[in-house]
């Protein structure tokens, strides 16, 4: 070896720019081979054009249960009750008896105007009461005097009766002074200023010492009833005939309010009215959802996101929602099969509950569905499932996906045999079956006339526009 490398040396020593050339040549020679030792060798022939790897996927099972039929809807909080106390007498305010924000009842008095002239009002009513009364007593008691008289003969008629009228406007005197009395008692009573509504009193807009007026716009306070609480919101015209339909059968429809990102449930209640008129402006017709609000949870003019559970099916096949894909003929799955290949089943499907979708036909519950991965599948695709626990049922309906296949199968041999048949006798005429023609053709393809290219084209197109809109399964 070290004869030899001596004279490796002396060779490179002569013919120093062809050494150069053949040790870069040795160094690629060298590269090549690492990186053949290191990638593996692509596959050839039908291989070239199909990933022969499998596809790491995820996958669900469909079950059988209960969709939720439900109508999403925009609304606000608002109180069945919410009152702004206004004074009913003139004066000067000289109490305020509430707190801000705190929690009265109906008939609490909330503030007070200075009672005194009223008091002295009543007063001087209740005088002019009993001075007219004890006119009365005496009219009544001449009255009978003048009557025992006429028995007698002792004074004429006349004399009764001017005292008998004497008495009877009297007695109307008396009843319009107990009329007085009776305003001077309200009008002292409307002096204490009292909650007409249980609820929270808000901010008050008077402040003692200020001078008060009957009706003046602006009240003391105003108070807002929070239990019950009510939600207003509006559903298209196109669904109400689903809503009364049910309210009409007696049943209570349970109504839940989000809050503004719709992941936090605030409260649940029940629909309580729907109103009987569509709005011409909108389309949509209005509803009242009621709702218990001990935890004061739901607050005055709160925008919220309201669900409405019209109805409930039962025993439902479902599948998660990115199970389903949809191509040029619709919806389909790729059911996994036990063997760990796929192939694409379609299907119709029913409404969204959440993240699961109701499938109508084409699933049985049990049946394996991808989930994620899908996009990057083709029919009859191998797959891998990571994690995977418990063992792959066969599909259901596996005859009818063999009769698609074979269908396609035929179709794919008809096209080749009517576009192609001078190629299959030019070029395939060795050739033992279908899949064999099929090897054939790809392998010649650049020799293939325009027609059979372009039937061949076609066909490939159909294929990949039933696949995922991945590419990596072609």
């Amino acid at each position: 070896m070290g004869r030899a490398w001596t004279g490796v040396k002396r060779w490179s020593g002569r013919n120093p720019r062809l050494s150069r050339v053949v040790w870069f040549t040795l160094g690629l020679a060298l590269l090549a081979l690492l990186i053949w030792a290191i990638y593996p060798a692509k596959n050839q022939g039908r291989g070239a054009m199909i990933n022969q790897g499998a596809q790491p996927v995820g996958v669900a099972r469909a079950l059988s249960g209960d969709v939720n039929i439900t109508l999403n809807a925009l609304g606000t909080v608002t109180p069945l009750t919410t009152a702004t106390v206004r004074p009913q007498v003139g004066g000067m305010l000289v109490k305020i008896n509430f707190t801000e924000g705190q929690m009265v009842k109906a008939g609490d008095i909330l503030a007070q105007i200075d009672p005194r002239p009223y008091q002295a009002a009543l007063d001087q009513a209740r005088g002019q009461l009993a001075r007219n009364m004890a006119t009365l007593t005496n009219a009544r008691v001449d009255l009978e005097r003048y009557k025992a008289l006429q028995a007698q003969n002792a004074i004429a008629a006349q004399q009764v009766s001017s005292q008998e009228a004497l008495v009877k406007s009297t007695e109307g005197i008396i009843i319009s002074d107990q009329a007085n009395v009776q305003t001077a008692r309200i009008n002292l009573g409307y002096t204490n200023i009292v909650s007409p509504v249980d609820g929270r009193a808000g901010i008050h807009l008077v402040d003692i010492g200020n001078i008060v007026s009957a009706g003046q716009s602006n009240g003391i306070v105003v108070v807002t009833q929070l239990d019950p609480m009510s939600v207003l919101f509006t559903i298209p015209e196109d669904n109400i005939r689903t809503v009364l339909e049910r309210v009409n059968s007696g049943a209570v429809l349970p109504v839940d309010v989000y809050d503004r990102s719709q992941t936090n449930k605030i409260a649940s209640g029940v629909l309580s009215a729907v109103d009987t008129v569509v709005d011409p402006a909108t389309g949509s017709v209005k509803l009242r959802a009621m709702f218990d609000n001990k935890d004061r949870r739901l607050f005055p003019a709160q925008f919220v996101n309201v669900r409405l559970l019209v109805n409930t099916l039962r025993n439902q096949t479902t599948v998660p929602v990115p199970a389903v894909q949809r191509g040029a003929d619709g919806a389909y799955v790729f059911l996994v099969r036990p063997d760990k290949t796929v192939t694409q089943r379609a299907v119709k499907i029913g409404i969204q509950d959440g993240d699961k979708m109701q499938v109508l036909s084409g699933l049985q519950p049990g049946d394996t569905v991808v989930v994620d991965g899908a996009d990057r599948l083709r029919d009859g695709a191998d797959v891998e499932i990571p994690n995977l626990t418990g063992q792959i049922a066969a599909p259901s309906g596996g005859t009818q996906d063999e009769a698609v296949r074979a269908a396609r199968r035929a179709q794919l041999q008809d096209v080749m045999n009517k576009a192609c048949s001078a190629d299959l006798k030019r070029h395939c005429a060795d050739a033992a079956d279908a899949r064999e023609t099929r090897m054939c053709l790809f392998r010649n393809r650049s020799e293939l006339s325009a027609d059979c290219s372009r039937a061949m084209s076609q066909l490939r197109q159909a294929g990949s526009g039933r696949r995922g809109g991945g590419g990596g399964g072609r």
